[in-house]
């Protein structure tokens, strides 16, 4: 035989699994707790994250094509180049916002939905409650810690290779580089941006704009790296524990009427009461002397 939740062979001569913990004899689900399809949710999710994490990469480089644009209007003189590059790059972060939206969207329900999954998987010990796979995502500086721990529970849960464990590591400080790095360097281009003249008139003025953009590469590129390898392993996290928890809810077993119920369980129903049965008197057969034919 083998554990529910976690897969491995279990011994007649223990009543719990090894490794979960799981009390032999209990389903892969619990009956009467209401579980959700994550399947189709975590392949929309990927996209959308794999999406968002493109657009920003674009953002991201869009200096280089700043730089052509401000030694052109160097060489012009032409300050609506400046403009256009400006506007060209407002144009860039359109889809990119449009990416967050969607991703930020479907990731918070997904979350959701996989964190009440574990409430009907036996043997699952979450550490928070469903509550907070929604306001990790949305509440201000728990969205750097609750997140993490979110995504550990149900890795630890659904998955059960602690050997993978590692994969949460790798996601967590890479989602804090961006988010912090992507701050810092917004922030300090906007500083930058400000000291530049508003209107240059001559080349040493429309230099400034050609430097602006040959500096503002470099460091844009940290937090594109750590972009790109959040996104990959967040990925690759929602994959693994959306196929996990799938194949545990394709092995629970619809629980019919008069089918049995794990013992112990309390949503097992009664044993219902015998239908009582009318007392009958043996059938006489007629004898002469009765009413007929008498």
């Amino acid at each position: 035989m083998h554990c529910q939740t976690c897969g491995d062979a279990t011994s007649p001569a223990y009543e719990e699994c090894l490794r979960c913990g799981t009390r032999a004899g209990q389903p892969a689900v619990s009956p009467g707790v209401p579980t959700y399809g994550v399947g189709g949710l975590a392949v929309a999710g990927a996209f959308a994250v794999g999406a968002t994490v493109l657009c920003y990469l674009l953002t991201a480089l869009f200096p280089i094509v700043g730089v052509r644009m401000a030694r052109s209007a160097a060489e012009q003189l032409d300050r609506d180049v400046l403009l256009g590059a400006v506007l060209a790059e407002v144009l860039f972060s359109l889809p990119y916002l449009l990416a967050v939206l969607t991703a930020g969207t479907l990731v918070v329900i997904w979350t959701w939905r996989a964190r009440k999954n574990l409430d009907a998987f036996p043997g699952a010990v979450p550490n928070l409650g469903p509550a907070w796979a929604v306001a990790g995502w949305l509440v201000p500086l728990a969205n750097f810690v609750v997140p993490a721990r979110v995504l550990a529970d149900l890795l630890r849960n659904s998955v059960w290779r602690r050997r993978r464990s590692w994969l949460v590591g790798v996601w967590w400080v890479s989602w804090l580089v961006f988010l912090i790095g992507d701050r810092f360097v917004a922030r300090a281009e906007q500083q930058r941006y400000d000291r530049l003249t508003e209107l240059p008139r001559n080349d040493a003025e429309f230099g400034t704009y050609v430097r602006f953009y040959e500096d503002a590469l470099a460091p844009r590129l940290v937090p594109a790296v750590a972009c790109l390898v959040a996104g990959i392993a967040f990925v690759v996290l929602i994959r693994r524990i959306s196929a996990a928890q799938q194949d545990r809810l394709a092995r629970a077993v619809p629980v019919w009427p008069g089918q049995p119920v794990w013992p112990g369980h309390p949503g097992r129903p009664a044993p219902a009461a015998p239908m009582p049965v009318a007392q009958t008197s043996p059938q006489v057969p007629p004898a002469p002397g009765g009413t007929i034919g008498a």
